[in-house]
């Protein structure tokens, strides 16, 4: 039976849980005599509901992909917090349009592919640590490029950017170069909070299939749909 944690989380799935039930056996065993039970209880409660945290962080549920090559699928869970129009001409080289994607604590946070692509290249870089909710972290903060060529029509030119957080401290990219990956395969993670950026270049085939405030799920929510297409 498979068990629904991902890879990505070694070895904080396995440290962390073991750090955690010590904890408790410690205070278990070292809590003076003379306390109220009742603290004993209310500090094991705590710390249970860490290592339940720390292992729904972790959760890798299954995902039954959308077979549609007219659309482009989330990267990420989360809430959307900003679509906007910019100049990409680093790798796109035309104005883009970017889908900022905030993924909280409670997220699943394994980044997936939007639909099928050849990986161009990977650019890391580092940065800062601010707040992932803010549009302009992915300008500061420390993110990881994927610099994608969709491997059907129009074969559009894309960027997935995987951007650290005030808490995120670990992007974790197994995507390589050169390689290929099919829509809503998973390539990787963010760990503990974090951001997830879609540019796609503006023509008047696309069209943006989701609002700010929207909550998305990677693999399943299509965020833009290809309107006519060359087959």
């Amino acid at each position: 039976m498979r068990i629904p944690l991902t890879k990505y989380g070694l070895p904080q799935v396995v440290v962390f849980p073991v750090i955690n039930l010590i904890a408790m056996a410690v205070v278990l065993a070292a809590w003076p005599k003379s306390w109220s039970i009742r603290g004993i209880i209310l500090i094991e409660i705590l710390l249970a509901a860490v290592l339940v945290w720390i292992l729904s962080f972790f959760r890798d549920p299954e995902r039954i992909i959308p077979v549609d090559k007219d659309i482009l699928l989330a990267p990420a869970d989360g809430k959307v917090t900003d679509i906007e129009i910019v100049e990409e001409g680093n790798f796109i080289g035309a104005p883009a349009m970017r889908i900022g994607i905030f993924l909280s604590i409670f997220n699943v946070h394994i980044n997936r592919a939007p639909c099928s692509v050849k990986v161009e290249c990977i650019t890391y870089k580092r940065g800062k640590f601010t707040n992932a909710m803010n549009p302009q972290s992915g300008r500061v903060n420390e993110s990881n490029d994927l610099a994608l060529v969709m491997t059907d029509n129009p074969k559009d030119k894309l960027i997935v950017r995987q951007i650290s957080g005030a808490i995120a401290r670990r992007i974790v990219c197994e995507a390589k170069q050169a390689g290929q990956l099919t829509a809503g395969e998973k390539f990787g993670m963010l760990k503990f909070g974090s951001r997830t950026e879609l540019y796609v270049p503006v023509n008047e085939n696309t069209k943006c299939l989701v609002r700010i405030g929207d909550k998305v799920k990677a693999g399943l929510t299509p965020l833009v749909k290809y309107e006519t297409r060359n087959k």
